[in-house]
C-alpha cells in the first residue's frame, strides 16, 4: 500500500490551523521545524499543563485528504492545514494502520504512528457542528475518531506536495490506534 503527500503545513504559534507550504523539514525525535508543537518533550498545551515532562508523541499530524471530501458532503468546507495536520494524505486509509506503523515521506524522512488525535471542542470552534462529524459511532457503539494520526520523527528530511508514502507495518501482534 503506498500514497502520496497531497499538502505540508507548519505554524510557529500555538494556532488552531496551520500555514500550508511548499515543504517543511522533519526532524528525528523533535518534529516539523519550526512548529509549535515540535519538541522532545509534549508541546500540546494541555498535555503541558497536565505533565510537562512526557514524551512527545505528537510530533507529527497526518489527516487524509479523502476525510474533506467526507466532510464536504455534510455541508464543511475544510482545506489543508484547516484542522492542525502537518501532512494531509491521499491514498492511505491512516485509521486503519496500527500502532507502529512506519510511513516513508519522500526519500528521506520516516515517522513512526503513535496513536489517534483526539478532536477538541476547537474544532467547532473552527467550523460549528464540526466536532460530531469527525467522530462517529460503530454498530456496538464505540467511537470513532477521524480527525488523524499522530507520529514521532524517526529518520530527518524534507517533505512536499507530490512526494510518494510508503508504508512499513510493524511485526507481531498488531495494536490498534488509541488516542495520544
Amino acid at each position: 500500500m503506498t500514497g502520496v503527500v497531497v499538502s505540508v503545513a507548519s505554524s510557529p504559534a500555538h494556532r488552531f490551523s496551520k500555514e500550508p507550504s511548499e515543504r517543511i523539514e522533519l526532524i528525528a525525535g523533535i518534529g516539523v521545524k519550526g512548529d509549535s508543537h515540535a519538541g522532545e518533550k509534549v508541546q500540546h498545551r494541555s498535555r503541558v499543563r497536565a505533565n510537562p515532562d512526557q514524551p512527545n508523541l505528537r510530533q507529527v499530524h497526518l489527516m487524509a485528504e479523502e476525510l474533506f471530501e467526507e466532510l464536504s458532503l455534510k455541508g464543511f468546507r475544510v482545506l489543508p492545514g484547516d484542522l492542525g495536520e502537518n501532512v494531509t494524505t491521499r491514498g492511505i486509509d491512516l485509521l486503519s494502520l496500527p500502532a507502529g506503523t512506519r510511513l516513508r515521506l519522500g526519500t528521506h524522512a520516516s515517522v513512526e504512528i503513535t496513536g489517534l488525535r483526539n478532536p477538541c471542542t476547537q474544532i467547532d470552534a473552527f467550523q460549528k457542528g464540526l466536532m460530531g462529524a469527525v467522530l462517529e459511532r460503530t454498530a456496538d457503539g464505540g467511537l470513532v475518531r477521524k480527525a488523524g494520526v499522530m507520529a514521532v520523527v524517526l529518520e530527518s528530511g524534507p517533505v512536499g506536495a507530490g512526494d510518494a508514502i510508503e508504508i512499513t507495518m510493524p511485526e507481531g501482534p498488531h495494536r490498534r490506534l488509541e488516542p495520544v
